[in-house]
């Protein structure tokens, strides 16, 4: 009987702590919940480019909006791992691989060759965010990124025809493709608005990297006639120092500024705001977005702009700024779409630098 009797205390006696502890107060993880919010964890950012940090074009653009993200979030709070010279899509699938193996929240492959490598890998780190760009096809854990190239080679296409003094314009180009092929396409536009009977020559080296072959073939242009020169990618370093080299010559850059390279030759540059879009992808990610968007840089948005070389404003007429602003203004607005060619190449096909 007395057996029984110390059961039922035992018993009563845990009920009873069970409803005080119901009763009572919250726990104190809980109680810490509603005193200060949780504070966001630290985000891992790999890049791996084509080329390097300091290329002056493709590679380093990305580069310093990476290091833009992570000067205004702070460094406790943006881990940043870079590879350089990786242009070869298979070489830079082990460091992707690597990357993701190694807990990287988000992995930037920078170039459109990277595109069928991330399909193979992102399906192995479903958890992982990775992004690639000039691109269009994304996953549910790929962003893929895409300057609106044409937009800025239209309005530099204005100023190359407003400031021809020969009625000649020369386009140095790398490999006919991707974001090449955008560019080019759209400042043979601008050009054809501004004035018709402007020529506008294209030549391809045929390589992103290929600095003196850029080099001899911005020569080439100069030798027929060409006095305002352009191009894209990496390669582009060695066309602005043999335009530099002759009196007179001029060049209109894209992917980033390069008038530090020669600040007496290159009038204005088209410039990408990477900042915003890897902030863009932070933010999403925050929320659960993994991937799946496509990513657009462009005139209205701002992550595309332009800007001149202070040294050089002076020699730009006010009437080709202002044909230059106004059309800016359009394509901001949509009024102004510029077109690209109806047959482009294949995605799969498309490389960048």
């Amino acid at each position: 009987m007395k057996k029984w009797k110390r059961i039922l205390t035992i018993l009563a006696a845990v009920m009873l702590l069970a409803t005080l502890a119901a009763c009572g107060s919250k726990p104190a993880a809980d109680t810490a919940k509603e005193g200060q919010e949780k504070k966001p964890e630290k985000v891992r950012i790999a890049l791996v480019l084509p080329s390097t940090v300091d290329d002056m074009a493709w590679s380093q653009s990305m580069y310093e909006g990476l290091k833009a993200v992570q000067e205004k979030m702070g460094k406790d709070k943006v881990e940043i791992a870079v590879s350089e010279r990786l242009g070869n899509a298979v070489d830079a699938g082990a460091a992707i691989r690597q990357y993701a193996s190694q807990g990287y929240d988000i992995v930037i492959a920078h170039g459109a060759q990277y595109q069928s490598v991330l399909q193979e890998i992102a399906a192995d780190f479903p958890k992982t965010t990775f992004a690639y760009g000039t691109g269009f096809q994304t996953a549910p854990n790929i962003f893929a990124y895409d300057p609106q190239a044409q937009e800025g080679g239209y309005l530099l296409g204005i100023l190359a025809a407003k400031m021809t003094k020969s009625g000649i314009t020369g386009i140095v180009g790398p490999v006919e493709s991707g974001d090449a092929i955008k560019y080019n396409y759209g400042f043979q536009q601008g050009v054809a608005a501004a004035k018709p009977e402007v020529k506008v020559r294209i030549a391809y080296t045929g390589s992103f990297n290929d600095i003196v072959g850029a080099g001899e073939l911005a020569k080439v242009h100069m030798d027929a006639g060409a006095d305002i020169l352009t191009g894209s990618s990496q390669q582009a370093v060695g066309a602005i120092r043999a335009v530099a080299g002759r009196s007179g010559k001029y060049w209109l850059s894209t992917d980033m500024d390069q008038s530090s390279i020669a600040p007496d030759t290159v009038l204005a540059a088209q410039f990408y705001q990477w900042e915003k879009v890897v902030t863009k992808m932070i933010e999403l990610r925050q929320q659960g977005i993994l991937g799946g968007q496509h990513l657009v840089l462009s005139t209205a948005d701002g992550t595309l702009g332009l800007k001149y070389n202070p040294k050089l404003a002076d020699k730009i007429p006010q009437e080709a700024k202002d044909a230059v602003e106004k059309a800016r203004q359009a394509i901001a607005s949509g009024s102004l779409k510029i077109e690209l060619p109806k047959e482009q190449p294949k995605k799969e096909e498309q490389q960048k630098k």
